[in-house]
């Protein structure tokens, strides 16, 4: 009983085959299926080779939610260098609510406002940098790929004697309170007062003014290297000396979580203005440097992603199948129609021949044989 119920299921499961077998005897191998093949078998590696490609590939994720972090500090990174020096000018942070952010955590360090040649190499390349990202973005997600958690890079000292150190650049960072306000660079060191802060201008002859300024590096938040700001290699040259810089900041807060590094940053956009100062023709204002910043209330997610596996194993096997399948249906089309072809060919010259006149040759050579018949 046991040996007829396997039999039967054997049976069974035989019946349910979808994939029966041919007999070699009935198979028939030809010069042109093994050339489809061997066109199929190229085509087939080479898409899998190339969605392998697409498979080790990431794309970024861009989403977007209400920043409900309100109650902790901003990180201001800074580094410039203005053509004064360094004890006629005082930088500091004045935010919304009045409250003036000692600049403790600047420095003060004379240098010569003019760059080395390998410096100034360093600069223009820069700034061909920023002018491919405001055409290509997508140079932006390749950014973020490559950035790296680290300390940054370590500046080179610039070799110059101390008479031709009449340039200040004031590097460092501030933490200020999560609101607007404006950092800005101005003449005279900064003091406190009870209605916000000043500056001991009165002291600095105005022949001595000349707020030129090259900002190396300006972010807030997280300093993560590798990640280019819209304002890093600006540099600006001015030949009078009262003149107003102005740089209007909208900072978004961004969560960053690539392969390479999960950090909490912030990026920013920034249009700027300037103006000579001229009591005299109406033109009012403070000579310095003005970067007045706001922050945005949404919070932009930015994530790395990459293709499943499974996906990729999906993918390949309908490369593989639809090429199979395709290829099988072309070829057999193809010799359905040389052999319809071939068929009408054939046919033609038969009828041809059975429908040609004889000439008098063969009407003799076939009258010869019927007349000795008669005889």
């Amino acid at each position: 009983m046991r040996r007829l119920t396997k039999k039967r299921a054997l049976t069974l499961v035989k019946e349910l085959d979808a994939f029966p077998k041919v007999p070699e005897s009935y198979v028939e191998s030809t010069a042109s299926g093994g050339t489809v093949s061997l066109i199929a078998f190229t085509l087939m590696a080479v898409l899998a080779f190339l969605e392998f490609f697409v498979y080790r590939n990431t794309w970024m994720r861009y989403e977007y939610e209400v920043d409900k972090d309100f109650s902790s500090k901003l990180r201001i990174n800074v580094d410039i260098t203005v053509a004064m020096r360094c004890q006629y000018i005082g930088a500091d942070v004045l935010d919304l609510a009045e409250t003036m952010v000692a600049s403790d955590g600047l420095k003060y360090e004379p240098v010569n406002f003019e760059l080395s040649p390998e410096q100034r190499l360093w600069h223009i390349t820069l700034l061909h940098i920023q002018e491919r990202l405001r055409v290509e973005h997508a140079l932006q997600d390749l950014l973020f790929k490559t950035a790296m958690k680290g300390p940054p890079p370590a500046q080179h000292q610039r070799e110059d004697g101390p008479s031709s150190l009449r340039a200040c650049r004031i590097h460092g960072h501030m933490y200020v309170n999560k609101v607007a306000g404006n950092f800005h660079v101005t003449v005279g060191k900064s003091i406190p007062h009870p209605r916000g802060h000043a500056h001991l201008a009165a002291l600095v002859s105005h022949d001595t003014y000349n707020f030129s300024h090259r900002i190396d590096h300006l972010s807030f938040g997280e300093v993560i290297p590798g990640l280019i700001n819209p304002l890093d290699g600006t540099e600006k040259v001015s030949a009078e000396s009262n003149h107003m810089f102005q740089y209007f900041i909208t900072i978004v807060p961004t969560k960053l979580n690539t392969y390479k590094v999960s950090a909490e940053t912030n990026q920013y956009s920034v249009t700027e203005q300037e103006r000579v100062i001229n009591h005299a023709a109406g033109s009012h204002g403070v000579s310095g440097i003005f970067m007045k910043y706001d922050i945005s209330s949404l919070m932009v997610k930015v994530t790395e992603q990459h293709m499943p596996l499974w996906q990729f194993l999906v993918r390949l096997c309908g490369i593989i199948g639809g090429i199979f399948s395709t290829t099988g249906m072309l070829h057999g089309m193809v010799g359905f129609l040389i052999d319809v072809f071939c068929c009408r060919f054939q046919m033609g010259i038969y009828r041809h021949v059975k429908t040609a006149p004889l000439n008098e040759d063969d009407t003799s050579k076939t009258l010869i044989p019927t007349e000795n018949a008669a005889q």
